[in-house]
C-alpha cells in the first residue's frame, strides 16, 4: 500500500470516529410473514428511489454514506405490520445510478426527499449517519412536511468530531483530502480500506462483507461529492429554531468503538441548542446500531413513533 499523508491519516481517524455512514449488511431477523408491498406515491427522481411496504402511518428510512437501503430492511419488515414504510435508496450509492458527475449531492437529495415527503402525511423520518443529517436538514427547511425525526448515530456537524472548536472552514482541507482519496485510490487499495473501515463501523463480523460490496458498487464521484459536503455542512445554527420533535440515538462501545464518556460529551454538546431533543445512548454498539443492536433499536423506534 502507498504511504498515507498526515492529512489522510487524520481523515481516516476522523472517519472511524465520526463514522460517516459506511454500509452495513443486513442482519438476520425472526421468521415472519412477508410484508405487503404497496405502490409508491407517483414520484420520479434521479436523486433517489423509494421502495414501499406495509400499511399505516408513514415512516421514511434514509440510509447513510455509500449504504444500500437493505441496511434498514429488517427494521422495515418489523415496522411494516403497523406502518407504511418508505425505504429510500440514494442515487450513486450501492449500485444506484448516478448521473451528476462531480456535482452537488446532499442538498439536491434533501430537495428530492422534501418533494417525496410532501406526497405523504407528515411522515416520521429516520436517518442513519449522513441520512440523519439529511433528516435534520429536511426538518429545518421544510418543517411542514415532517412529523418527527430520529437521527441514528448522526451529528448536525460531523466535523465536530475533529474537536469542539472545529469550523466549516477548518474542515475544508480534510474534506478535500477525503474526496481526493476516494477518487484517486485504485480498486485493490480501496477495497482494503473499506475492509479496515468495516471493523470500526460494526461489531457484527458477518455484516462487514456486504458493507464492503456496497461501497465498491458505489459511484466514486458521488461518494467524493457526498463526503466533501457532509464534512463541511453545519446545521447547528438552525437547531434553536426547530420545532420538529427529534430523537438522537447514538452508539457507545467500550471495546473498539466510541467510549461512553466521549459519546455522551459529543452528542450532548452538539445537540445542546435543539429544544426538547431526546438523546438516547445504545451501548455495546458501533456506528451501525441497526446491525449491532437491532432489537434495542427496534424498541426505540417503536417508542419514538408512539411518542
Amino acid at each position: 500500500m502507498s504511504k498515507i499523508s498526515a492529512p489522510a491519516k487524520t481523515l481516516r481517524a476522523f472517519m472511524l470516529a465520526a463514522a460517516i455512514g459506511w454500509t452495513a449488511g443486513t442482519v438476520s431477523s425472526p421468521a415472519q410473514a412477508e410484508p405487503v408491498r404497496v405502490e409508491a406515491p407517483a414520484f420520479t427522481s434521479d436523486r433517489l428511489s423509494v421502495e414501499v411496504m406495509g400499511q399505516g402511518p408513514d415512516v421514511i428510512l434514509i440510509p447513510g454514506f455509500a449504504s444500500s437501503r437493505d441496511v434498514w430492511r429488517p427494521l422495515a419488515q418489523r415496522l411494516s405490520a403497523t406502518h407504511r414504510v418508505h425505504l429510500v435508496q440514494l442515487a450513486g450509492f450501492a449500485g444506484e445510478p448516478w448521473s451528476h458527475g462531480d456535482g452537488a449531492f446532499v442538498q439536491p437529495a434533501v430537495d428530492a426527499l422534501a418533494r417525496y415527503a410532501a406526497t405523504l402525511n407528515r411522515p416520521a423520518v429516520i436517518g442513519h449517519s449522513m441520512g440523519g443529517l439529511s433528516g435534520l436538514m429536511l426538518a429545518q427547511q421544510h418543517p411542514e412536511a415532517v412529523g418527527r425525526v430520529m437521527s441514528v448515530d448522526s451529528l448536525p456537524f460531523f466535523s465536530a468530531m475533529l474537536g469542539p472548536t472545529a469550523t466549516v472552514e477548518g474542515a475544508k482541507p480534510f474534506a478535500d483530502q477525503a474526496a481526493a482519496t476516494i477518487l484517486n485510490t485504485d480498486a485493490v487499495e480501496f477495497r482494503q480500506q473499506q475492509e479496515q473501515t468495516a471493523v470500526g463501523m460494526m461489531k457484527t463480523e458477518g455484516a462487514r462483507a456486504a458493507m464492503v460490496d456496497w461501497s465498491m458498487a458505489s459511484d466514486r464521484h458521488a461518494m467524493a461529492s457526498a463526503i466533501r459536503e457532509v464534512m463541511t455542512t453545519d446545521v447547528r445554527p438552525g437547531l434553536a429554531a426547530m420545532t420538529t420533535p427529534v430523537w438522537a440515538v447514538y452508539a457507545a462501545d467500550a471495546n473498539g468503538g466510541a467510549p461512553t464518556a466521549m459519546a455522551d460529551a459529543v452528542w450532548g454538546r452538539e445537540y445542546a441548542a435543539l429544544p426538547g431533543v431526546k438523546l438516547v445512548r445504545v451501548d455495546d454498539s458501533r456506528h451501525f446500531i441497526m446491525t449491532d443492536q437491532p432489537e434495542r433499536l427496534g424498541v426505540l423506534v417503536e417508542e419514538f413513533l408512539a411518542d
